[in-house]
């Protein structure tokens, strides 16, 4: 990568793959969850991610290039730690790693958003900086309902006591 347009295309490519991985990896995280409003708000993350790959390729279409992912290691990695976290963790500690594992996703997706959102400004991409804007507001706003959910529901549930094991 040699220019400022190179950068913009190879980090498109790899929120695209990253959108694509987190499809199959939300699923798994609602199925996981507890906590009947985490559930629910992994599940309408699910349906705004599809929508959101549909945007991406509108952004692909809108500098005229093919709608293709490239192996994101970040999303990957994210994807293998919130893995761990359902084979490990169980009741309210599950749903508060959840929720944390998510928001670590979130905190990504914004940087990248943001990131690309300014070099499609750049480069005078104005319809892939307005498509990435809506990406990047909805990236905000599933951020601020999990910490939400998390500061109202799952870390303000009352520990269970611990039951003797005969």
């Amino acid at each position: 990568m040699k220019t400022l347009n190179d950068a913009f295309e190879h980090t498109l490519q790899d929120i695209y793959y990253a959108e694509n991985a987190l499809t199959k990896a939300l699923p798994k995280m609602a199925k996981a969850a507890g906590a009947a409003h985490l559930q629910e708000a992994l599940k309408t993350h699910l349906a705004e991610t599809k929508e959101q790959i549909k945007l991406l390729d509108r952004v692909f279409e809108a500098i005229g290039k093919k709608a293709e992912g490239e192996k994101c290691d970040a999303i990957e990695g994210l994807i293998k730690e919130t893995e761990s976290i359902i084979e490990e963790a169980e009741g309210a500690a599950l749903d508060a790693m959840l929720i944390g594992a998510a928001q670590a996703v979130e905190h990504y997706e914004i940087a990248r958003y943001g990131t690309l959102r300014e070099w499609a400004r750049q480069l005078g991409q104005d319809e892939a900086h307005d498509l990435l804007t809506q990406i990047l507001d909805q990236e905000k706003a599933t951020n601020a309902k999990l910490t939400a959910l998390a500061v109202g529901e799952v870390n303000a549930a009352k520990p269970r006591k611990a039951t003797a094991k005969a």
